[in-house]
């Protein structure tokens, strides 16, 4: 494994620890929604991560690390990003790709150029629209652990609602707490914001890719909101860019795709300016999905276009800060 990679590996370890943890309470609000079924979804997934892993260390011949818990991670984001009334086997073969094809096969943990879970959802929801792309109504009672979704009611999500023209019927209260169909971990934006702030504290992750991914993104909103007719200067029809942005960063994943998503270290530049930029792209093609796509998280799709264009964007700022004088040659590493 190169040494850019097992440094990756050795730092990666109690920030997974740090992510899993988080995982618990935001895994705790679609329980009271839906019922046990997200519990029986994530388990479904966390078995299939690690036959997956050890599956990949067979196939590479390289000797299987029971410790290594970032395929755990990967396999916990996924489900969050689904809806509560997923099919068990949507799950596993979602799964089953992140692990196997973006992580195991580029060489493991550390190695990895694409992030696992936004390849395992995209894989899932372009073979699977049908379940990924309508979501159960909250409080219609527990869902079935098992059997079909026949008697389920099923509402359209915020950015659905937004594509046509309309405004959503959520209150702001509910879109802080969760109380609307969505994804099962992308709803509780106080809960979400709250593990932001506990991983920032701790140091797990900077903020600089998530603020500057959601400072993109919110301008996007402000200048094109997509409900209502605003035109004009920027700071006329003020309520209506305010309505579209809470809209827009409260709900499909954007506050999740912040915290959860953007930081991940293999996939993440390290220079701190390359950061910055690799955030504001982040958050402007994040929005282009939303505004001309048909996927309501479409985050994921950014991400990995982000991801092909991350380390490019690296060297390329230490090139121009080498022209400048910035950054003497012996000092870059």
């Amino acid at each position: 494994m190169p040494e850019r990679a097992v440094r990756v590996v050795h730092e990666g370890h109690a920030l997974n620890r740090d992510y899993l943890a988080m995982m618990v309470p935001l895994m705790a609000w679609p329980v009271f929604l839906y019922g046990w079924r997200p519990v029986a979804l994530c388990a479904a997934a966390l078995v299939t991560a690690r036959i997956c892993d050890w599956l990949g260390a067979k196939l590479l011949s390289h000797r299987y690390d029971p410790t290594e818990n970032s395929s755990l991670l990967y396999a916990v984001l996924l489900v969050m990003l689904m809806p509560a009334t997923v099919p068990y086997y949507v799950v596993v073969v979602s799964t089953a790709v992140a692990v196997l094809i973006a992580k195991e096969a580029f060489g493991g943990y550390g190695a990895h150029p694409f992030h696992p879970t936004a390849v395992g959802y995209v894989a899932a929801v372009i073979s699977w629209p049908q379940y990924l792309l309508r979501y159960p109504t909250p409080f219609q009672g527990a869902l079935p652990l098992w059997g079909g979704m026949d008697n389920v009611l099923y509402s359209d999500g915020i950015s659905q609602v937004m594509s046509t023209g309309g405004t959503p019927a959520v209150e702001r209260l509910d879109l802080l707490l969760g109380n609307y169909a969505g994804a099962m971990g992308t709803g509780p934006a106080l809960i979400i914001l709250a593990c932001g702030l506990l991983l920032l504290l701790r140091r797990r992750i900077n903020v600089v890719v998530p603020a500057s991914f959601l400072l993109a993104a919110g301008l996007m909103v402000w200048c094109f909101p997509r409900i209502g007719n605003a035109s004009g200067w920027l700071w006329q029809d003020v309520s209506l860019r305010l309505s579209a942005l809470q809209f827009e960063m409260l709900s499909g994943g954007m506050l999740f795709g912040a915290v959860f998503l953007c930081c991940e270290p293999s996939t993440c530049p390290k220079n701190l300016l390359a950061q910055l930029i690799y955030g504001l792209l982040l958050g402007v093609l994040s929005m282009m999905y939303r505004y001309f796509g048909s996927y309501e998280v479409g985050v994921c799709f950014a991400l990995l276009i982000m991801n092909a264009a991350s380390s490019y964007i690296d060297r390329a700022v230490i090139r121009l800060a080498n022209r400048k004088g910035v950054i003497r040659r012996g000092n870059v590493g």
